[in-house]
């Protein structure tokens, strides 16, 4: 199994590029945002890789690190989830943006993917969520929050702070995170006016 070559870039295509290892050219399939990194061709370029071997065919995946590498298994668990549609994902998010989504349940974030809709990226969170908040670089505190607001659990005043910025034009996401350091900075037993007030201050900063 091939888990990485470095090489010249011979040419790059849509949504591939062919990497020149000693004489030999290997066509790796890779996210658009890899490709946009890559030298000019003729220049070296080191790429993880991930092998796809079917009874038909072997294909080269291509990947900025291990950790995008390790995205891309994750992502290809998830039901109707195939390599296509987990290099798209991958195009749009980068690992640590790609964490967050899922660790706050932002399905609109995923959905930016080409040929990803609703249902799959209800599919994705659903079925990644407890694997995300170990790569997602946001407050844990937020994500705890985005379930209570989501199932209603949530305390009023902290319900009715995110709420009201959202109404606002905050989307749910940045409302929720903002609503969080509020009530880390204000403490137990603040108010919805408090917790408005630090919420929307902390969304200026």
């Amino acid at each position: 199994m091939i888990g990485k070559l470095t090489g010249k870039v011979d040419s790059i295509g849509e949504d591939w590029v062919v990497l020149d290892v000693h004489g030999v050219g290997y066509i790796v399939h890779c996210p658009v945002r890899v490709l946009q990194a890559l030298p000019p061709t003729g220049e070296v370029a080191s790429i993880s890789i991930e092998t796809y071997v079917r009874e038909d065919q072997i294909r080269l995946f291509g990947f900025s690190g291990d950790l995008e590498r390790e995205w891309f298994r994750m992502l290809m668990t998830v039901q109707g989830v195939g390599a296509k549609v987990a290099l798209a994902i991958l195009s749009v998010l980068a690992p640590g943006d790609l964490a967050n989504a899922i660790a706050l349940q932002d399905k609109a974030q995923i959905s930016r993917a080409q040929g990803v809709g609703k249902r799959v990226a209800e599919r994705i969170v659903g079925e990644l969520k407890n694997k995300a908040p170990a790569f997602a670089d946001v407050d844990p505190i937020a994500i705890e929050m985005q379930d209570a607001v989501a199932d209603k659990s949530a305390p009023k005043p902290i319900a009715d702070a995110v709420s009201a910025l959202v109404n606002l034009g905050y989307g749910q996401v940045q409302a929720s995170g903002a609503v969080a350091a509020a009530s880390r900075d204000a403490g137990e037993g603040a108010t919805t006016e408090t917790l408005i007030r630090l919420g929307l201050k902390e969304l200026s900063a």
